[in-house]
């Protein structure tokens, strides 16, 4: 069962990411802890497109990259100028529940005639355009993408951590993926089976 772990305190943080911009970033969402100045990005963030979402956070702290479903498959290059030139020392990868890429499919017939209603589309067009986009975002749940997404990033960029964590639409409150293989997200080993359900203790 996958838990998503509160963190209301440093003392809820793992261990392995204390001391980094990780824990800055959860210090400033979660517990409102004042923003310190900062001339260059400590962290680089990906998150969904979602207009649900919205990070508290000091200015200049964060690169944020959003996309679909915290799709970061076709923002490689942003990513890399981030780490390159931007200085970046980790990844935070933010997920979200009730997220609009899961299972697109199924809103096929909404979004054509969205397209052709509130877009000016012919039909036609609004179909050639979903079916030929729905493959690269669709998602099957929130956190085995989440988990897929990781894995893949810290293959690209094996020195710097890769964090994922989940910002619950319910609270407006980002929560750490608490699984018994959240060492990996550090170091990047093996992970075992996992399950896809969401519970919150």
């Amino acid at each position: 069962m996958t838990i998503l772990r509160p963190i209301e305190s440093l003392a809820d943080i793992s261990p392995e990411i204390r001391g980094t911009p990780i824990e800055d970033l959860l210090r400033y969402h979660n517990m409102g802890a004042t923003h310190s100045p900062y001339s260059q990005a400590q962290v680089l963030v990906g998150m969904c497109m979602d207009h649900r979402e919205r990070l508290s956070l000091p200015e200049n702290f964060a690169y944020i990259i959003r996309s679909a479903g915290c799709n970061l498959r076709y923002s490689e290059f942003q990513i890399s100028y981030a780490v390159a030139i931007g200085g970046v020392s980790a990844i935070a990868l933010v997920g979200h529940t009730n997220c609009g890429m899961v299972n697109l499919m199924h809103r096929r017939e909404l979004f054509i005639s969205g397209l052709v209603r509130r877009g000016g589309w012919q039909r036609e067009w609004a179909e050639a355009h979903f079916m030929n986009s729905v493959a690269m975002f669709e998602i099957g749940n929130e956190i085995d993408f989440l988990v897929a997404e990781a894995r893949r990033l810290r293959g690209r960029y094996p020195t710097l951590p890769v964090v994922r964590l989940v910002y619950r639409v319910e609270d407006h409150r980002l929560y750490q993926v608490n699984e018994p293989w959240i060492q990996s997200d550090i170091t990047g080993g093996d992970e075992p089976r996992r399950s896809s359900e969401l519970t919150v203790p």
